[in-house]
């Protein structure tokens, strides 16, 4: 997926797909006249003008597999799929994409090699990612296997109208039953790494959550989003002083010695990743237009600390 900046406003489409892809005027033609190239998700001709806030798709059915991205035959749960979209259940712990340090194992290397199809759909690195989860977020994600899929989703995705369920297991209890939180979001101001709600300026986040269990010291919440930025709901939890549970950027690993119980106290202190699923996943399909939801059961780790907590709590141990 391209998206034009400032300084190409007003190009030729042909002219700055050229220079984008490293592909001659005439192979960029070539690719408007096939239909492989969508802008918002419709065909325009080479000498459309291109603006910024576009989003350009443009499939390459013969594209070699691109350097760097080697297919890598590794296992995916895949919950659904058809001739426009792929939804999988990613694991904690596999990054979605290539990026600094790393060029190998992620889930773009699984797709290429399960969905071979996908070459040429979006960035070479990212063949039809559409959105992503952190590595250590576990749950249900949707990938394109079609520029066309790619176009509408991403446009759906920037416009927030999927659906996007999650459960995290925090610290703290929250103050009510049910609410929202609505804050501006951006980078922190001291830490690059990470992302905070306590800035002057900055993108609307919100985040809506109601407690679905309580625990002494903890709580399991189910999350609703309204906007999708980077690492929100750790990041509004961990702004509330409700850190999610062994998040290891945001200060859900710092608490477990105050657990009395030993053997749960052990359970938390081994924990080594963000106690954070993505359950639910609701939108509408980039061909057909029918509502889908896709779940994902909580993943095995969660479960097993809930399991822990439960027996803590009825055991009286804490």
């Amino acid at each position: 997926m391209l998206a034009p900046d400032a300084p190409d406003h007003g190009q030729r489409l042909d002219a700055y797909l050229a220079a984008q892809l490293g592909l001659s005027r005439s192979a960029v033609a070539d690719l408007i006249s096939a239909g492989q190239v969508l802008v918002d998700g419709q065909i325009r001709k080479p000498a459309f003008k291109v603006a910024p806030g576009q989003a350009i798709a443009v499939n390459r059915p013969d594209a070699p597999a691109p350097a760097g991205l080697t297919p890598q035959d590794l296992p995916l749960q895949v919950l659904y799929t058809d001739e426009a979209i792929i939804v999988i259940d990613k694991p904690a712990g596999l990054t979605v994409h290539p990026g600094a340090g790393q060029s190998e194992g992620t889930l773009a290397n699984a797709l290429l090699c399960h969905f071979p199809d996908i070459v040429g759909v979006g960035e070479e690195l990212r063949p039809g990612i559409v959105h992503r989860l952190d590595r250590l977020t576990s749950g249900v994600m949707v990938v394109a296997r079609s520029a066309e899929a790619l176009s509408v989703l991403t446009k759906a995705f920037k416009n927030h109208e999927q659906r996007r369920i999650y459960q995290a297991l925090c610290w703290g209890h929250m103050p009510h039953a049910q609410g929202r939180i609505e804050t501006l979001f951006g980078r922190h101001p001291k830490d690059r790494k990470r992302m905070s709600s306590r800035v002057s300026e900055g993108r609307t986040a919100i985040t809506n959550w109601r407690v679905l269990q309580t625990w002494p010291g903890l709580s399991r919440l189910e999350l609703e989003l309204e906007t999708g930025r980077t690492h929100q709901i750790r990041v509004h939890l961990a702004d509330l002083n409700h850190p999610v549970v062994g998040d290891p950027l945001y200060g859900g690993r710092s608490r477990s010695a105050g657990i009395k119980d030993a053997d749960l106290r052990l359970h938390l202190a081994a924990i080594e990743r963000q106690m954070l699923h993505a359950c639910l996943l609701g939108l509408k399909h980039p061909v057909s237009g029918e509502y889908l939801e896709f779940r994902s059961p909580l993943a095995d780790d969660m479960q097993a600390l809930i399991t822990a907590l439960d027996q803590a709590a009825t055991g009286a141990r804490f």
